[in-house]
């Protein structure tokens, strides 16, 4: 039905169009309404008009491969979606169904070229929601897909925790040992043997232990910290193995619906066929009975 010129004056798509420039969108552009979960479109049909949300809201998402719904958006009232598809002429990318009673503004290219010669500003406002659905889908690739829980690890470690790892892997290696031995035994022979050299840490070696004491606590720190970034490694890697597990629970469920819808269509191809057999033949019967 036609659009009432007081909801495009309320909306801010077109809040600086003249009186004139109004009334003649409000004569041409429609309104649609939308019941709580009727589906306005649905991903890959055909789309040649964008839609303006006066009141309601409506929600746009997407299935992925394992047929799981994926959230892109939201529209409450003054928000525009359905634009992509208007502006390259392709098919729906995602499904919009009405999440609550809902009014919608429905402009097709006609409209949307008139609109963007009188106010050039709406196109920057359809062009951020584009943004913003980018943003969003860039997003959802990020955190759905599997992830590498070293990568994610090093994403968010500071350089304190990286420095603890370096020293945690270096500690638990042989050259520490070795270094530590090679110190030790120095330390030891230099100040118990009569080398004419001033024993500066004589036994019972109280500057060595205390040396030793202090090293040992802080590789203690160091390794406890390593420890629990590798807790949390563990954690995040039980979380991204759950994640592949339901994603793959889901595709074999997708795969078996899709095997069941072909056993169906072939079940119902041959009851078909196996009927036109009977019929030729029963025809035939008949026509031979006739001829003799």
């Amino acid at each position: 039905m036609p659009c009432d010129i007081e909801v495009l004056r309320q909306l801010t798509l077109f809040e600086f169009l003249e009186e004139p420039d109004l009334q003649q969108l409000a004569s041409v552009i429609e309104t649609t309404e939308l019941k709580e979960g009727d589906i306005l479109f649905e991903s890959g049909d055909p789309g040649d008009s964008l839609f303006v949300v006066n009141k309601g809201e409506v929600e746009l998402y997407t299935k992925d491969t394992a047929g799981q719904k994926i959230v892109l958006a939201e529209a409450r009232t003054d928000d525009i979606f359905g634009e992509l598809a208007l502006l390259d002429a392709g098919p729906r990318s995602a499904t919009a169904r009405a999440k609550e009673d809902s009014e919608l503004l429905v402009l097709d290219r006609d409209h949307l070229l008139f609109l963007i010669r009188k106010r050039p500003e709406s196109a920057l406002k359809m062009l951020a929601g584009i943004g913003a659905m980018t943003r969003k889908a860039d997003e959802l690739l990020r955190t759905r897909v599997s992830r590498n829980a070293n990568d994610v690890i090093e994403i968010h470690s500071t350089p304190l925790q990286r420095v603890a790892d370096l020293i945690a892997e270096f500690s638990g290696s042989m050259p520490f040992l070795i270094l530590n031995a090679l110190w030790f035994g120095t330390w030891i022979v230099i100040n118990t043997l009569p080398m004419g050299v001033r024993q500066f840490d004589p036994f019972p070696f109280g500057l060595l232990t205390m040396i030793v004491s202090l090293e040992a606590i802080f590789l203690s720190c160091f390794v406890l910290i390593s420890q629990n970034r590798q807790a949390e490694k563990d954690h995040l890697r039980s979380d991204i193995e759950y994640e592949v597990n339901i994603k793959a629970e889901l595709e074999i469920q997708h795969l078996h619906e899709k095997s069941d819808r072909m056993n169906e269509n072939l079940l119902a191809r041959l009851n078909k066929l196996e009927k036109m057999l009977s019929s030729r033949s029963s025809d035939q019967s008949s026509s031979a009975a006739a001829n003799s």
